[in-house]
């Protein structure tokens, strides 16, 4: 894993410990619906739902057919998953080992 980005900063930290916090699944849902936009939170559902994909095989197209992903956000989801700080990797070993 990559040191802490060049963002980095006092805010972020806030939020990302604020998020540490939650306890439960409803926690998230209730956080998340204040904190963003449904549409925001739809995203970022569909890029990991893209990288979850792309870490199985799936085609560009299969993915965009599932998901409604565009080819440009399936490029990006695929740029990071491949040279990004591995958080794709490590949120999705940790789902897979979960479900098992």
């Amino acid at each position: 894993m990559k040191d802490y980005p060049r963002w980095r900063d006092e805010l972020t930290d806030q939020l990302f410990k604020a998020i540490l916090l939650l306890k439960s699944e409803k926690e998230c849902y209730s956080f998340f619906e204040d904190l963003a936009t449904i549409n925001e939170i739809k995203e970022f559902s569909q890029r990991l739902e893209v990288a979850r994909m792309l870490s199985k095989g799936s085609t560009y197209e299969e993915i965009a057919h599932k998901t409604g992903a565009s080819s440009a956000t399936i490029s990006r989801v695929k740029k990071y998953l491949n040279y990004g700080a591995d958080g794709y990797k490590l949120i999705l070993g940790r789902l897979s080992k979960k479900k098992k």
